[in-house]
């Protein structure tokens, strides 16, 4: 059942990020270009309002911290993400709406699927190489989170109350969503975004 599960919210998932238009690559160049933050003020806002929800409901004993996993900050973790994000702005796709836009039909997007189960393989086979370089070693004391968790088995980097600066982040990502205009900066005239 898990399985069928994965595949029902995945598919959901799939067709919210195609009816925003996230499938679009020249909707997400568009949005790295800051001519069209409709795709950035959904992810700060679903972001804001899932955070709310989880860090409200620990506060309210109805998530169990238990079941909260934070993963170790390195270097490795910073140099994938700006590598991740380079290649967001350069194909128009990120892992999630490359493999939506393939369910949607667009052929260019299993090239963007194939190029990153390439750079996985890769990355496997160089795994030791990355390993010995110290890139992968945790820093900060590996496993922080920014604030205290009461119960929580992760050190804090502040005394901050976790839950409530957990809250507090929340409520600015999403007064930043709708905030936000649609666009930073005017599409110049005559050029039209490929379809």
């Amino acid at each position: 059942m898990t399985l069928v599960y994965a595949l029902i919210i995945g598919a959901a998932f799939g067709a919210v990020l195609d009816r925003i238009g996230a499938t679009s690559p020249s909707c997400i160049v568009g949005m790295a270009k800051l001519t069209n933050l409709r795709i950035i003020k959904t992810i700060l806002l679903a972001i804001g309002v899932s955070s709310a929800l989880m860090f409200g409901g620990q506060m309210l004993g109805l998530v169990d911290i238990g079941h909260m996993s934070v993963k170790s900050a390195y270097a490795g973790v910073f140099i994938g993400g700006l590598l991740l994000g380079v290649g967001w702005a350069l194909s128009g796709f990120c892992p999630g709406t490359g493999v939506a836009a393939a369910g949607a039909g667009r052929k260019d997007a299993l090239f963007f699927i194939a190029g990153g189960l390439l750079g996985a393989a890769a990355y496997m086979v160089t795994y030791p190489a990355w390993k010995a370089s110290g890139l992968l070693d945790g820093f900060a004391g590996g496993k922080v989170t920014i604030g205290t968790i009461p119960g929580g088995k992760y050190e804090g980097l502040t005394a901050l109350p976790g839950d409530v600066l957990g809250l507090v982040l929340a409520l600015v990502l999403v007064v930043v969503a709708f905030a936000l205009p649609d666009r930073l900066m005017d599409r110049p005239s005559g050029l039209q975004p490929a379809e």
